[in-house]
């Protein structure tokens, strides 16, 4: 019957067009895409490197992170740990009796120090039978790890500091060789982040209100 014979004819034409394989244009894509996808990773790295470096800098520009070598400011920090410093705090402002800072030591400028600030410019500091006083006013120090066993007076002049240690007797520090030049300073302990179960912020003691020393009248001999 042509109409049968027809239609089986069609069937088959039909059959072999379903089984030949159709381009997908899709499955082209990911090989034009390729060098894009290269070039786009490569400049994400890029920018993470260029971020990295922005950042590093920035941080140390404003902060340094310090290890503390040696048993100067037992009780108040312990030797091995690594504090934060912050080296904008004295641009911004000025140092404080009971401030803790980094400084380069005058003796040595290769080496740098960490004490507590005790006097300023303009202070008589003496200290007698183990107690500190300041312009005549005598200083309660609970942070001390004992009383010092050392006297002396010391009269802190303009631009200067008179820095100890919160180790009285096991210090280096001005009570041996003498001032601290401000622009030694190279910023203020924030806290205290290794190790771990020792991380806390750093307290600073403010010392109440001293007087200053009334300048003394300069006589002229004829």
């Amino acid at each position: 019957m042509p109409w049968a014979k027809g239609s089986i004819i069609f069937s088959r034409r039909l059959c072999r067009l379903e089984t030949t394989p159709i381009e997908n244009p899709s499955q082209t894509e990911p090989l034009a895409e390729q060098p894009t996808n290269w070039k786009r990773f490569l400049l994400d790295i890029l920018e993470t490197l260029v971020l990295a470096i922005i950042l590093y800098f920035g941080i140390n520009a404003v902060s340094a992170r310090v290890r503390v070598d040696g048993f100067s400011m037992n009780p108040t920090l312990q030797d091995g740990e690594y504090i934060l410093i912050n080296k904008l705090a004295y641009q911004l402002g000025e140092p404080m009796r009971g401030d803790i800072v980094v400084f380069v030591f005058p003796v040595n400028p290769e080496e740098d120090l960490i004490k507590r600030i005790i006097g300023l410019p303009g202070d008589i500091i003496s200290v007698q039978d183990g107690v500190l006083s300041i312009n005549g006013v005598v200083m309660d120090e609970p942070y001390i790890n004992a009383p010092p066993a050392y006297d002396g007076t010391w009269h802190v002049t303009e631009g200067e500091l008179f820095v100890l240690g919160d180790n009285r007797n096991d210090s280096r520090d001005s009570h041996q060789w003498g001032l601290l030049p401000v622009e030694n300073v190279i910023g203020r302990a924030v806290l205290i982040y290794w190790p771990p179960e020792e991380w806390k912020i750093i307290k600073h003691t403010e010392q109440a209100s001293i007087p200053e020393v009334e300048p003394q009248e300069t006589l002229s001999i004829r």
